[in-house]
């Protein structure tokens, strides 16, 4: 089954925490900007009302006609900045111009009451401007007429307003957001702090110490664990005692089975062994061969799940020098190396130091050999090698043979329970599941490599002393 990382929660939190506060920030300069605009309009509705009323009471009627009484200087002051200048225009009756700017565009279609001012935008010379428009009556009764009063401004100046005042509200804004962000960073990750704490109790819990047994399986301390995730630890707590139980379990049938398997296998690969001496039928000494031939690897078989039962307890470390333990073991195999037709030799450091315990070295290399003697092949050159590893501050053990190999596929393979690389008859996939139980037991790691341009290197990488 595929793996499919999950997602962060502290990723999630935040996520959930700055997303809605980025939204809001946009939001917030969004409807700054709109209200800049409204209240600019409304400054430039109040100046051009005041205006247009200054205007309408400069003109007077006079008889049947007008006086338009506006200086020059009053003009001049409306029409001095030509980027937001302030225009006219007066006709009477409605539409027809009489004076100031006559390309003032009427209003829309409604009704404008007389003596209230009309407000309206428009465009003058492609310039959005607003516009003020005051309708007053004059003349008799008899000749009573219309006179619209017209003053017009440029939305340049409320635009700058707007963008002014959005410009002093945004920085604020902006400062406050980073502000409300790094306290919300702070929060979650504060706030997720008693989760790494119970992640590390749990990493703990199956942790495995250097010379201790296979896994520690602590229970976690829920007097530490958040309110929330209180009812997770528990169930954590009770799947590593289910665990650590079964381990247990498991322990105690591999040895018990192992020790009683023993005797009985003993006894029978004796009784095996006599009756071939007093047999002298063909047909039952081939018989008697193939039983004691099972009955020997059976016994193997027992040998290595004891070996590995004993990997697998608590066992105090020492100083070991490797390489006169790596020599030892080999002349030990020498001869059996020579009556298989093979060259076992030694090359390496003269002295190298580790901490680990002897018995469990030498079980792990005694493993590596025969495993190397087994596969190899008549004719093979087998060779035990010593060596530190200055880059990594580790020895490294491990047993080389020109052999026939195993498919580069295959080596990440070798060290599994039970996996053989091979149909050849004896051993039972167990030897180099011990070497990595051995390897792991003294902090270190296992090592699979092909030889070119044929053979395997088989061996370990463990901390030096």
């Amino acid at each position: 089954m595929r793996h499919v990382p999950g997602v962060s929660l502290q990723r999630k939190l935040l996520l959930w925490l700055l997303l809605p506060q980025l939204v809001l920030w946009l939001s917030g300069g969004f409807l700054a900007w709109r209200i800049a605009l409204q209240n600019g309009e409304k400054g430039i509705d109040q100046t051009l009302t005041q205006s247009v009323r200054a205007l309408a009471r400069q003109i007077k009627p006079i008889g049947d006609g007008l006086l338009v009484d506006f200086p020059k200087a009053a003009q001049d002051i409306l029409e001095q900045d030509p980027a937001d200048r302030i225009t006219y225009m007066v006709s009477s009756p409605p539409g027809r111009f009489l004076l100031g700017n006559a390309q003032l565009p009427p209003p829309p279609p409604v009704t404008v009451r007389v003596g209230d001012p009309y407000l309206y935008h428009a465009r003058v010379d492609d310039r959005a401007v607003r516009v003020a428009l005051l309708d007053v009556d004059y003349g008799t009764p008899q000749t009573r007429q219309t006179l619209r009063v017209q003053v017009a401004q440029s939305l340049t100046v409320r635009e700058r307003i707007a963008q002014e005042l959005l410009e002093q509200m945004l920085l604020p804004m902006f400062l406050m957001g980073l502000t409300l962000s790094a306290v919300v960073y702070a929060g979650v990750s504060r706030g997720l702090q008693p989760l790494k704490r119970l992640e590390a109790q749990i990493e703990r819990a199956g942790a495995r110490p250097q010379g201790g047994p296979q896994l520690l399986f602590s229970p976690i301390e829920l007097a530490s664990a958040p309110q929330e995730v209180r009812s997770l630890a528990s169930t954590i707590n009770r799947l590593l005692d289910a665990v650590a139980r079964g381990q247990q379990k498991e322990k105690r049938f591999l040895n018990d089975a192992a020790h009683q398997l023993r005797t009985p296998l003993a006894g029978l690969i004796g009784q095996t062994e006599l009756a071939l001496h007093e047999s002298h039928e063909p047909a039952v000494q081939e018989r008697l061969k193939k039983v004691l031939s099972a009955a020997q690897r059976s016994a193997h078989l027992v040998h290595q799940l004891l070996q590995l039962a004993r990997s697998e307890s608590s066992v105090d470390m020492q100083p070991v020098d490797l390489a006169a333990l790596a020599r030892e073991v080999a002349r030990d195999w020498a001869a059996r190396a020579l009556t298989l037709g093979m060259d076992l030799g030694y090359e390496g450091d003269d002295t190298l130091a580790v901490r680990g315990h002897p018995l469990l070295l030498r079980e792990a290399l005694n493993n590596l050999i025969d495993n190397a003697l087994h596969y190899a092949g008549a004719g093979a050159t087998v060779t035990v090698r010593v060596a530190a590893c200055p880059e990594t501050r580790r020895a490294l053990l491990v047993v080389e043979d020109d052999g026939p190999g195993v498919a580069t596929a295959q080596l990440g393979d070798l060290f599994a329970r039970f996996w053989r690389g091979s149909d050849k008859p004896g051993g039972c996939g167990l030897g180099l599941s011990i070497v990595e139980e051995i390897a792991l037991r003294h902090g270190g790691e296992t090592v699979a490599e092909a030889v070119e341009p044929q053979g395997l290197r088989v061996g370990m990488r463990l901390p030096k002393g």
